[in-house]
């Protein structure tokens, strides 16, 4: 009788804990995030790479290095929707990508197009906060200042521009690399990949990268990264709401003609996959709480099979020709998985 009557207590008291646990959920208000679009929706990014022509990557029937290749991705660029390239940037360690860095920017200007540089972050685990400093420097005082060629096409928010970083180790002390671009004027907007971690103080923002999600890898591509786009736009929202959130949207993904490949494979399933993850954060933020930025995934990635420069998914019919149309589920013939 008396372990009955200890059940029976513990029992409300869980109850009543978790009856607390949800009134205080719902007191906390509606989500209120610091960085907001400037207009009614956010601004469209994809990623671009500039090291095709390169010999240790795989042909695509052009090279980075060509203006009127360049020219006619900035104008396919602009015809779906987009504002800005996002450039995959190794500092010193590859020229040739520098140099196609070199060449968008001056011709973004010309173009009334933007352009901002993702960082890729030295994976070596000595040297790797000198090498970032250095590398970071050197990208300011060669195409951040007033008077480099195309600076005034760099991307901005508030006056800020933005810098995107995709991590490779966790050797880099990003304490010391943030003491050291803060002296800039402007100080960028720095942005990471995934949920902030134990650097969270020195990034201003964060943006999901492509993902199955924690089921992993489906061999049929069927994991397109619901859970994991939940749990980045709750956890921004609940914890992080005064950092800068960047969305992020996949076509599809495929690694099999890279050289890292691994077999590893997310479905396009006839331009639903884009919707999807396009869409996530409105499911998660109300109305009024418009993110600023939304970054595709990718321009064109051929090796991982995420590219969207030769046209958006879709299943027979006319394809959707803009990101707003394909976001909006306006896919003629959607009839199968591909």
């Amino acid at each position: 009788m008396t372990l009955l009557k200890g059940i029976v207590m513990i029992g409300r008291a869980s109850a009543l804990l978790f009856f607390f646990l949800l009134a205080a959920r719902a007191c906390s208000g509606p989500v209120e995030l610091k960085y907001r679009a400037t207009g009614s929706s956010p601004e469209l990014l994809a990623v671009y790479e500039g090291w095709f022509g390169e010999h240790n990557h795989i042909s695509v029937g052009y090279t980075s290095h060509d203006p009127d290749v360049m020219r006619r991705q900035i104008d396919g660029a602009k015809a779906m929707g987009l504002t800005a390239f996002v450039v995959d940037w190794y500092g010193d360690r590859d020229a040739y990508i520098d140099q196609s860095y070199a060449r968008l920017q001056k011709l973004a200007a010309k173009e009334n197009f933007h352009i901002a540089m993702m960082y890729e972050a030295p994976g070596q685990e000595d040297g790797a906060t000198d090498e970032a400093i250095a590398d970071l420097t050197m990208f300011h005082d060669t195409y951040m200042a007033a008077n480099s060629r195309g600076s005034e096409a760099y991307l901005t928010y508030d006056g800020r521009p933005l810098i995107f970083v995709f991590p490779h180790g966790h050797a880099t002390d990003w304490d010391k690399v943030r003491q050291v671009v803060n002296q800039w004027n402007p100080a960028p907007l720095l942005i990471d990949e995934n949920l902030p971690g134990q650097n969270a103080k020195d990034f201003d923002g964060f943006y999901p990268w492509i993902n199955p999600g924690p089921q992993g890898w489906a061999n049929d591509g069927s994991h397109w990264g619901e859970q994991y786009l939940s749990n980045f736009y709750q956890t921004m929202g609940t914890q992080y709401p005064d950092k800068l959130i960047v969305g992020g949207a996949w076509a599809g993904f495929d690694d099999s003609k890279a050289s890292w490949g691994l077999n590893r494979h997310i479905s396009a399933r006839c331009g639903q996959t884009l919707e999807d993850t396009f869409n996530f954060w409105k499911k998660i933020y109300p109305a009024g709480q418009t993110i600023p930025f939304v970054l595709i995934e990718t321009w064109n990635d051929y090796e991982e099979g995420s590219a969207i420069e030769p046209g958006l998914p879709s299943c027979g019919g006319q394809a959707p020709t803009s990101l707003v149309e394909s976001a909006a589920g306006q896919q003629p013939g959607r009839a199968g998985a591909q």
